[in-house]
């Protein structure tokens, strides 16, 4: 039987945080699943892919996923994933956000995980181990978002169309393209997209083939070859899009994961 933290090994303790770590195979798919508690995953090395029926989110290596309880998801493993993750009691988090969320996780927050996972899991909260997890909650709300989620319509036509795209994203694909398959003119076309994402669909266009060579950059493949995949006519086109998504360049968000 599996426990509230989906994972049947782990026996519930009345602890406010549960930490888990956990190291995963290129490929390794868990199946759709929901927490009781909220979760913080944070991946050391590869990427995971995490979709709901409302979204997909990619966490880059030395990133970290927020999950609200009680949200359905499933995760894919891209790359070997060294994982470490907190379940936390939902009575403790009315503070945090509703919706998953993509973070940043800085030094400090690495150290204290990587900790974390070493503690027994009836831990002492008057000690040190309490102590530490009490600075997990608050490092916890301190967490930088970044944009690295990609919402998905309502909409059963446009959410197909979406999820087609995700297979194999790319800039040749265009508004008018869109709108002509779905039967719909640019105009209706275009506030339909916004209304049900929330962003622009060229917005949209550029952070789905972000995420998508997020996995590929890290697997060590060159730029100018993901460039060209997905359309662009160089990679210098390609690098100024990634850069206005995520604020550095390829080059210079590999570096930041390694």
């Amino acid at each position: 039987m599996q426990d509230e933290s989906g994972h049947p090994d782990i026996p519930e303790v009345a602890r406010p945080v549960i930490a888990r770590g956990s190291d995963y195979p290129d490929g390794h798919v868990i199946a759709p699943h929901s927490h009781r508690r909220g979760q913080l995953l944070s991946g050391s090395t590869g990427v995971v892919s995490v979709t709901t029926a409302s979204g997909a989110w990619m966490m880059p290596p030395q990133r970290g996923l927020w999950i609200p309880p009680g949200t359905e998801h499933s995760v894919r493993m891209l790359g070997a994933v060294r994982m470490r993750s907190i379940y936390v009691a939902p009575e403790l988090l009315s503070d945090m956000p509703g919706a998953c969320e993509v973070v940043e996780i800085p030094a400090l927050m690495r150290s204290l995980l990587a900790e974390a996972v070493t503690l027994p899991r009836a831990y002492d909260e008057a000690g040190r181990a309490g102590a530490l997890m009490t600075l997990i909650l608050h490092e916890l709300r301190r967490l930088p978002p970044l944009p690295l989620a990609l919402p998905l319509p309502r909409g059963e036509g446009l959410a197909r169309r979406c999820r087609a795209f995700l297979r194999s994203p790319g800039t040749h694909e265009t508004i008018d393209d869109w709108a002509a398959a779905l039967g719909m003119s640019r105009r209706s076309f275009t506030r339909a997209f916004r209304r049900e994402t929330g962003l622009s669909f060229v917005a949209w266009r550029s952070r789905a083939c972000v995420m998508a060579a997020l996995p590929r950059l890290a697997a060590g493949e060159a730029v100018t070859s993901i460039a060209l995949d997905m359309g662009y006519e160089n990679p210098a086109a390609f690098t100024t899009m990634f850069r206005r998504v995520l604020g550095a360049s390829p080059r210079a968000w590999l570096a930041e994961t390694q």
